[in-house]
């Protein structure tokens, strides 16, 4: 644990490294999807310029809303900020609220977060929304369940439920990260995160019938309220991308000392891997031929067996 001051200066700094690098991933994500496809896209800030037009906007709420309809937002914003401090973002050892949420908490976290928002998506009372919601809780039966599977698929590999040991533990040990058990439940998370982030081929934005699922939910949000749902879901694509190139496919890496230079040294690390995480997603978004929407269930049925069958492989032939 490093020292209090060092401490505080690291928690500061994961936070603000989440809330200000979240929609800058975004725009990267977007800019280098428009490069594969020919075109110019739009400018890599373009995430902060719509955050602040939408914070600057009034908000309107349709009358037959309750107080869900305006907390959901900030209850969610609150669950992706509680992650923030408890995963290895910035740092290889543990913050000081670390201890407050292991990996099956994170899981739930992240689960309660989306069911907030489909929950305010009902309240509104639209037949838009109700679309999107319904059609999320149709794959969120099996994107929640398969996440918390995975994580602690992940923990019984590693023998701890502790996102930070974890890092420790497959960063020090290349038999613990080659081993089929972990092979497979990294599998099984990508996999995942193709799905949770919107990677997949598949339209899966606008308003279009075909693709009511995010745009859906918050059809009749504005404002402010938009603006938090948007900055929503760049939290939790850069935290779950995170947590993936941290602990599951590039432990290895951050500084272990505890001083605010390699603080920031590690920003520049993360950013690193995100970007390589970045390309390779972006590649297979352009090269895998695009699918009906009914087969991301496909997708998440195939991870789900895969965390599953890490834990057989463990049992079988343990973590090595």
């Amino acid at each position: 644990m490093p020292p209090d001051w060092d401490a505080t200066f690291a928690t500061g700094a994961q936070i603000l490294a989440v809330l200000l690098l979240s929609p800058l991933l975004s725009g990267i994500l977007a800019r280098t999807k428009a490069w594969t496809e020919s075109r110019r896209g739009p400018p890599i800030l373009q995430p902060y310029y719509d955050l602040r037009k939408l914070l600057r906007k009034e908000t309107l709420r349709p009358s037959n809303t309750s107080r869900l309809f305006v907390a959901a937002p900030f209850v969610a914003f609150a669950a992706y900020m509680v992650i923030s401090v408890v995963v290895p973002i910035i740092t290889p050892y543990p913050l000081p609220y670390a201890s407050v949420v292991d990996f099956l908490g994170g899981g739930l976290l992240f689960a309660f977060a989306g069911v907030v928002t489909i929950l305010a998506a009902l309240d509104a009372g639209s037949n838009y929304t109700a679309l999107g919601a319904s059609r999320s809780v149709s794959f969120a039966a099996l994107t929640e369940p398969t996440l918390i599977v995975v994580f602690f698929a992940v923990a019984v590999i590693t023998g701890t439920n502790n996102p930070y040991v974890t890092n420790n533990v497959l960063s020090a040990s290349w038999s613990s990260y080659l081993s089929p058990p972990h092979l497979l439940v990294t599998a099984a998370f990508f996999l995942l995160l193709l799905v949770e982030t919107a990677k997949l081929p598949v339209e899966s934005s606008g308003l279009m019938e075909f693709g009511m699922l995010e745009d859906g939910r918050t059809y009749e949000h504005s404002g402010r309220l938009l603006g938090l749902l948007r900055w929503n879901s760049w939290l939790k694509q850069f935290l779950l991308f995170s947590v993936f190139v941290n602990v599951f496919a590039f432990p290895w890496g951050m500084l272990a000392d505890t001083g605010p230079i390699a603080t920031l040294a590690n920003i520049g690390i993360l950013l690193a891997k995100l970007l390589v995480l970045v390309a390779i997603l972006v590649l297979l978004e352009a090269t895998l031929a695009k699918v009906r929407l009914f087969k991301i269930r496909d997708f998440l049925a195939l991870s789900f067996s895969l965390a599953i069958l890490s834990f057989f492989a463990f049992a079988v032939l343990g973590g090595a």
